[in-house]
């Protein structure tokens, strides 16, 4: 069925990615309103979407597993392996560090694509695309400017969310890899089982409490998995067999656009004049990156 998606227009996985961003964008209020150890925060929404998907996988998607070679296998499971690292560096950076802070530091991946890229051979960006890369960070800057907070316990917030940004590089160069063979289902079943199987060894060795939280922090453990991971990461996850991972991670630097249209609707909060040039810098940027990605 995918192989025959691969056939439509350009648009439709633009579309799809646009709304897993904003999926994504909901994660940083899921893990505000759950009361709990960054850790188990992690491991409760990576091992919930896991249950819900590997079933479907093992049910449905058992002749493709036993046509998958040791190599798909293991970029799939270096993939849960940078994603566990990812979401336990970054909510932990929410702990002592701002909202704005965190979702600018840990969304400079495609600064990282870059340089990996380069470094490692996965992936290459054109001179437009690295000009959209340093635009987008501007402009994703420019958002969260006044928000952003650097001193005291704030620094390591800040240095944890830049550790989660080089897991989530790292995450998207080995999805980029297995999704050029694998279809979407059979890979997150493997990545989130190998994430969730990392985390929660982490949380059960550290002895962390897993039960008898408030409603509340259940609600958004099951929001944070249903929403912000499979809507959003599978979204994502999803284009990665349509585009390149630089241009995936220059989309999803649309999440601190996302983050202020939802305060809007939330919470009453009135962009500024500066956080709207920073969205127009954004959005410019990110189609001269969808240009580039088309030729």
């Amino acid at each position: 069925m995918e192989s025959n998606l691969r056939k439509m227009s350009p648009a439709i996985p633009v579309m799809v990615l646009s709304v897993g961003v904003m999926c994504i964008s909901f994660g940083s209020i899921f893990v505000r309103y759950a009361d709990a150890p960054a850790l188990v925060k992690s491991a409760y929404r990576v091992g919930i979407s896991a249950l819900i998907v590997v079933p479907y996988a093992l049910f449905f998607h058992r002749n493709e597993y036993r046509a998958m070679s040791r190599r798909d296998f293991g970029l799939c499971a270096a993939s849960g392996f940078f994603l566990a690292l990812h979401f336990a560096a970054w909510i932990a950076s929410l702990d002592y560090t701002t909202i704005a802070s965190s979702v600018v530091l840990v969304n400079t991946i495609p600064i990282w694509i870059a340089l990996f890229g380069v470094a490692t051979g996965f992936a290459r960006m054109s001179r437009r695309m690295l000009a959209s890369v340093f635009l987008s960070f501007v402009g994703a800057f420019i958002v969260c400017y006044g928000d952003i907070s650097f001193g005291g316990e704030a620094l390591r917030g800040n240095a944890l969310a830049v550790a989660g940004a080089l897991a989530a590089a790292g995450y998207i160069l080995c999805g980029r890899a297995a999704r050029t063979k694998l279809e979407l289902v059979p890979y997150i079943a493997l990545c989130y089982g190998a994430a969730a199987v990392f985390l929660w060894c982490a949380v059960l060795i550290g002895g962390y409490k897993i039960s008898g939280f408030s409603r509340v922090t259940w609600a958004a453990f099951v929001g944070s998995a249903v929403m912000s991971q499979i809507l959003g990461h599978s979204s994502y996850n999803w284009a990665l067999g349509y585009f390149s991972a630089g241009f995936v991670g220059i989309m999803l630097l649309g999440e601190p656009l996302g983050s202020v249209i939802l305060a809007y609707f939330l919470f009453g909060e009135i962009p500024t004049l500066i956080k709207l040039a920073g969205g127009a810098l954004l959005l410019y940027a990110i189609v001269i990156a969808a240009r580039e990605e088309s030729a």
